[in-house]
């Protein structure tokens, strides 16, 4: 008797959504990925590649395209949620009908929720109403274009279910792509959102033409203000000295491919937001993610002076000279505190 292969369903064809398609693809899966435009989906299936995110990148026989929701969702046991973390609410309310009855919701969002403050999962929660054994979240050190080269790299699976994350670390471990298993999935959610934010401030301080004793600082201190945050939110603190910790956070504020870093280094350099903005293709979480990551923060009366520097830069319009100037003048205290 033969089974079939394990089908799963991508909703997002960006360049991650895409390159976790390929992954998929790649350790056996039938993939099926949605995007919203039409024109999109048939490139997809007609050149074999994405065109608009991944020029020149083959995709694998078992990945197609649609623009249909239903007809992705369908029988999906894997349906992978690829869309800015800022428009998955409304997305989900949409697709949440179309699910396959005992699917496992796979996020690869790093963001936390504008308003509610409500990391992915919780999001994922709030609007399907499934168990946190259904709901996974995929996160590490993960630059698409890397990644969709095949060059080698690790992630973490996080699920509180261990069985369930077993079974996607089965579905997405290829020659390239090495993911560990965790079921700390707060402290996983909070490494990849928060590193988003200071790959913003290790940009702004390139721009500036700052050296590596001020991104190796910022480096270690964000990392610092990452524990402090998860600590409080019950988090384990050695989740964040892995990949979903320090590992995400290196990799972001070294690359020139990460968007946040590229987007701070143009507001170091002195553009406005809007004309950042304007010359940023894909979305940069830290952007808006920098606002809801300081009201958690608040909200767990958790000190974050380099996250509240960022949203003032971002946010509030203060130029990144004076900014780091008033972050430097803080008082002095102990390393550990």
């Amino acid at each position: 008797m033969t089974t079939r292969p394990v089908k799963a369903a991508v909703f997002g064809t960006g360049s991650w959504g895409t390159a976790f398609g390929m992954v998929l693809a790649d350790a056996g899966c039938d993939v099926t990925l949605w995007g919203r435009r039409p024109e999109l989906a048939e490139a997809v299936n007609s050149t074999r590649t994405n065109p608009d995110y991944l020029p020149g990148v083959e995709l694998p026989a078992n990945v197609r395209a649609t623009s249909d929701a239903a007809e992705a969702a369908a029988d999906a046991d894997f349906t992978v949620l690829a869309v800015p973390s800022q428009t998955l609410r409304a997305n989900l309310a949409d697709w949440t009908p179309l699910l396959a009855p005992d699917t496992v919701l796979v996020s690869l969002m790093k963001g936390v929720e504008l308003g509610s403050a409500m990391r992915m999962s919780e999001v994922i929660q709030d609007v399907t109403k499934v168990g946190e054994d259904r709901i996974a979240v995929v996160t590490g050190p993960n630059l698409a274009r890397e990644i969709a080269a095949r060059q080698p790299a690790a992630a973490v699976v996080a699920c509180r279910d261990e069985d369930v994350a077993r079974r996607l670390q089965v579905a997405c471990h290829t020659p390239y792509f090495r993911p560990y298993t965790e079921s700390d999935v707060v402290g996983c959610e909070l490494g990849g959102a928060v590193k988003n934010v200071i790959g913003l401030a290790v940009g702004i301080a390139d721009g500036m033409g700052l050296g590596d004793n001020t991104k190796g600082s910022l480096i270690t201190r964000g990392l610092a203000e990452t524990m402090r945050l998860g600590l409080a939110m019950g988090a384990d603190p050695l989740t964040f000295s892995g990949l979903a910790g320090l590992g995400d956070l290196v990799a972001t504020c070294s690359s020139p491919l990460s968007r946040n870093h590229t987007f701070g280094t143009n507001l170091g350099k002195g553009m406005t937001l809007e004309e950042t903005i304007a010359v940023t293709k894909q979305t940069a979480e830290g952007v808006k993610s920098c606002e809801s990551v300081l009201a958690l923060a608040r909200r767990h009366g958790v000190d974050m002076p380099i996250t509240e520097t960022v949203v003032a830069i971002v946010h509030e319009g203060k130029p990144p000279v004076v900014a780091v100037k008033e972050l430097m003048s803080r008082s002095a205290k102990p390393e550990r505190r």
